[in-house]
């Protein structure tokens, strides 16, 4: 008998092409399109619907909105009015894409998940634990939003892609005659289709907010007035609506007396950090510091580091070099070689 799998497909080529391989491969593959907000689409669910029918898959529909908006929307919102800048997909890996994938599957009596994520997903028989590894393709590599799995969802998830480029998923795309091929692939947070974060929290939070309060330099001196400190993160320069005269960037903000800090660019330069909510995936603890190579958001490249684990929840990461414009509520995560070690979010 074939080993089912379930499918989460948006629509968009790689979770098709992720559908296809794995059917390709002998399983008995089944479709599943999340509803997450109003803002999930007709046509995302049909395009899905669509592929999943071209490949002779069951498809299914699941409304999370419930679940979506509590535990990565209002997470959202409630981390800007603190002062954080949070990364809203690292949230819905932890609770969404797959605790809640797995449960359906087991209702279904499917057992193995799969999403179009660009890792790879090992297991180490010397110490049995599944390890999570970059994709072939650094380009494309996800690992970074990923650190948050568990060994339970691990060993149940497939991650068809990490072998592959971005170019050869489109060509298995055409070739097997999707018409999503050329799809462009989405940049934005899927809940904020026009981008605007600081629209999104005044909509979300409402009374809540404070808008106005000052910009002050380092000595606390007024240097102006901003329009809302949940429309600032840590190195923004541009749209500060203030002439200095000199080039200045926000350097923290504190929420106690909504103020927000602007400093010269070598402020924004610290070579420590510290982390709490911490999944360790290579290791159950950090028993002695580790030489590893950590990043702080998914953009920059990793940079060589000490990680201590100085509590169950907690780690301590000095770098070798001072990096620019660590954020709290970003996430760090931290690498050995090709494999991600675990990480945490940054407070």
């Amino acid at each position: 008998m074939k080993e089912k799998v379930l499918v989460a497909m948006s629509g968009g080529v790689d979770s098709s092409v992720a559908a296809y391989l794995l059917q390709s491969a002998g399983y008995d593959v089944s479709g599943l399109t999340l509803k997450l907000s109003d803002s999930t689409s007709e046509d995302i669910i049909n395009l899905a619907a669509l592929t999943a029918k071209a490949i002779g898959a069951p498809h299914y529909v699941l409304d999370l909105s419930d679940v979506f908006k509590k535990r990565v929307m209002e997470y959202f919102a409630k981390a800007y009015l603190k002062g954080l800048t949070p990364n809203p997909c690292v949230e819905c890996n932890r609770y969404i894409k797959f605790e809640e994938v797995l449960k359906f599957a087991a209702e279904k009596g499917i057992y193995k998940v799969s999403t179009g994520h660009y890792a790879q997903i090992e297991h180490d028989n010397e110490t049995d634990r599944y390890l999570l590894k970059k994709a072939r393709d650094p380009s494309k590599d996800q690992s970074y939003f990923l650190y948050v799995l568990n060994q339970r969802i691990l060993k149940d998830t497939l991650f068809p892609l990490g072998s592959y480029s971005k170019d050869e998923v489109r060509k298995i795309a055409s070739n097997a005659g999707f018409n999503n091929s050329d799809r462009k692939d989405s940049q934005d947070v899927c809940f904020l289709p026009n981008g605007s974060y600081s629209d999104f929290v005044m909509s979300f939070a409402g009374a809540e907010i404070e808008n106005e309060g000052n910009f002050i330099d380092q000595n606390g001196k007024v240097l102006g007035r901003h329009s809302g400190i949940h429309k600032y993160t840590i190195g923004q320069r541009k749209g500060l609506g203030i002439s200095l005269g000199k080039p200045a960037f926000v350097v923290s903000k504190n929420i106690f007396d909504n103020t927000v800090t602007l400093a010269d660019e070598e402020s924004l330069y610290s070579d420590r950090l510290a982390a709490s909510q911490i999944n360790l995936i290579s290791y159950d603890s950090l028993e002695q510091p580790m030489r590893l190579k950590v990043k702080t958001r998914y953009s920059q490249k990793e940079e060589w580091a000490k990680v201590f684990q100085i509590e169950e929840d907690k780690v301590i990461v000095e770098f070798d070099n001072p990096q620019r414009a660590i954020t709290s509520g970003q996430s760090a995560v931290f690498y050995e070689d090709e494999y991600v070690v675990g990480g945490g979010i940054i407070i």
